[in-house]
This record gives C-alpha cells, sequence and structure tokens, in this order.
C-alpha cells in the first residue's frame, strides 16, 4: 500500500465527523449515521485505490452505500480490503455521550477477517501485555497478568467493560478480583484504543461487542504494538448458517495476526464527540476543528491529526 494514503483516509474520517457533528444531542441517531455514511462515500470517491467493502454498513440489499462489495475509490493503484464505521457510536451522538468516533481500516486485499455483523467476545491490550493474556484464561488470571506486566497493584489495574447483562459475568469477577472498572455505553473501539495508550487510563478491555468493530479495533491496535483475540457469538442459528456460508469458524478464536493478516495495515478515526484520546468536532464560526488519529502497522508510525475547515472555502469538504 502506498503510505500517501495514511492521510487520504483522514479526509475521508474528518468528513463523515464534520456532517455527523451537526447532529450532536439531537437525538437522531438514524440522521446522524446518515449524514456520516454520505460525507465518507463521497470522499472515498476521490482516492486513488481499487478498495473493496469487506466490513461496512450492511448487504446490498440493506444498505444503498458502503456495503459489502461495494467497490470504492478511482480503480487505481493498490487493490484494498476495506473496513468502515461511519460513526461509531450513532447513540452517543444522539445523546451527546463521550467517545463517537468515524472509523476506517485498511488492509491489502484478502487481509482483513470478513467478519459477520454479530458479537464477538474480545479482549484487548497495550503493547506491555502483549501475548501474557487470553480469551480463555480466567477474567482474574488475565487481570492479574496486566497488573504484573505494568507494574501495578491489582486494585489499580482498569478494566473497561460494554455495559450489558451478557457483560455481566466478567464485571462480577473483575469487581472480585478488586480491579477498577470503566464503563462503556456504547462503542467499543475507542476502548480497546484505549488500552494502548498510558494516558487514557485504561488497562485492559473485556467482553461481546459487534464482530465488524472488533476487527477495525484490531487493526489500530496492531499499529499500535498491542494485543487483541475475538471469537464470534452468533446467538441463533440463522447467525451460525451465516458463519458457515461466509467460510467463518464461530468457534476459532483468532489471534490478531489472523483478524489483520500481513505486516501492513493502516487505521484512521476522527472524534465526533470528546473523548480519552482525542477532542470532538468543534464549530467555530466559518471554521470548524477536528482531531484524528492514524496508524500504520508496518511502520508503526502514530499521528495525531488537528484540523482547521473552512466551512466559507470547503463547504462540501471534498476540493
Amino acid at each position: 500500500m502506498e503510505r500517501s494514503l495514511s492521510m487520504e483516509l483522514v479526509r475521508v474520517t474528518e468528513a463523515a465527523a464534520l456532517e455527523s457533528a451537526k447532529w450532536v444531542g439531537k437525538g437522531l441517531k438514524n440522521e446522524a449515521d446518515d449524514a456520516a455514511t454520505t460525507a465518507m462515500r463521497k470522499v472515498f470517491d476521490t482516492i486513488p485505490m481499487k478498495g473493496t467493502v469487506v466490513i461496512g454498513e450492511g448487504e446490498m440489499d440493506e444498505a444503498p452505500m458502503l456495503y459489502i462489495g461495494e467497490e470504492l475509490g478511482t480503480s487505481e493503484g493498490a487493490e484494498i480490503d476495506i473496513a468502515v464505521d461511519p460513526l461509531e457510536g450513532t447513540t452517543i451522538v444522539a445523546e451527546g455521550g463521550w467517545n463517537a468516533l468515524t472509523v476506517i481500516a485498511i488492509a491489502d486485499k484478502g487481509n482483513l477477517l470478513h467478519a459477520p455483523d454479530m458479537y464477538m467476545d474480545k479482549i484487548a491490550v497495550g503493547p506491555e501485555a502483549k501475548g501474557l493474556v487470553d480469551l480463555d484464561n480466567s477474567v482474574e488470571d488475565n487481570i492479574r497478568a496486566v497488573a504484573k506486566a505494568k507494574n501495578k497493584n491489582v486494585e489499580d489495574v482498569t478494566v473497561t467493560i460494554l455495559k450489558r447483562d451478557r457483560n455481566q459475568h466478567i464485571i462480577d469477577e473483575a469487581r472480585r478480583v478488586g480491579a477498577r472498572i470503566k464503563f462503556v455505553e456504547n462503542g467499543d473501539v475507542a476502548a480497546a484504543i484505549n488500552t494502548c495508550f498510558d494516558y487514557t487510563g485504561v488497562d485492559i478491555m473485556f467482553g461481546s461487542g459487534g464482530a465488524p468493530e472488533g476487527v477495525l479495533a484490531a487493526v489500530g491496535i496492531k499499529a499500535l504494538g498491542g494485543d487483541f483475540q475475538g471469537r464470534l457469538v452468533p446467538m441463533t442459528d440463522e447467525e451460525t448458517e451465516r458463519c458457515r456460508s461466509m467460510g467463518v469458524d464461530h468457534k476459532k478464536k483468532f489471534q490478531l495476526d489472523e483478524l489483520v493478516k500481513g505486516d501492513d495495515a493502516i487505521f484512521a478515526a476522527t472524534a465526533v464527540t470528546d473523548g480519552e484520546l482525542m477532542r470532538g468536532v468543534q464549530f467555530k464560526g466559518d471554521y470548524v476543528e477536528t482531531e484524528s488519529l492514524v496508524m500504520r502497522a508496518k511502520s508503526g508510525t502514530v499521528r495525531f491529526v488537528k484540523g482547521r475547515h473552512s466551512m466559507v472555502k470547503k463547504p462540501k469538504m471534498i476540493l
């Protein structure tokens, strides 16, 4: 892949964030999602690549754009797998909450797991604990492993968990061990990525969340040198059959390098609302400010990009 794609992807996530941010706090999550999706799709068409969506807004008959199998880019350059979440946290935006992102991950063709839209059990840690945690270990063993790797007392380890009834057994065990818990109400891509940055105060992420979001997070964590494992959790016979038809083993514990194959992948995200990592979109009259994160696995380069966008000269974000 061309390294120039990194900044091209930031243009895409910025455009989606700017459009969806107009809906923050208005209680209209579908409108926010539609705005992000439309903006993202328009800017994708300007990027020199032969991209195919492998994780997107749904099948062709379910989504008008950014659907699985849709071809993106100018049809010039490298053949790329694309995973997108135009708005990670539609409810967050509707309610004016924290950590809503617009997210893209890309890799060379055939290198991203084509994860079906269902739940996935996940565990994520930063570089210090790479190789030391396992989905098949107990919650206590994983927390103690992270505590040892980061030279912390167990009581000082912060666990982040998506707040859902299906994750209650993890919550109960983490509390029994004495670890701290930071709940995530919606969207867990940011929660997983946060484990790789000390200043977020997050040490490990557990729990069941969306499988497509798991692959997106895995790309970012690979670039950051952390670790991630996932296992699909089909809830119905139809979802089990979906796994079979896609050739995905729902019983398999996927390692990071199985979710994201090869040595190169790029992750890009722009904050729509404030979070631990980045400040959300700020409207300043004739201009708007954004903060984005872009990372490349091959080089290990991590960039935080602050953008100032003229809404007079570039009102549609596609110049």
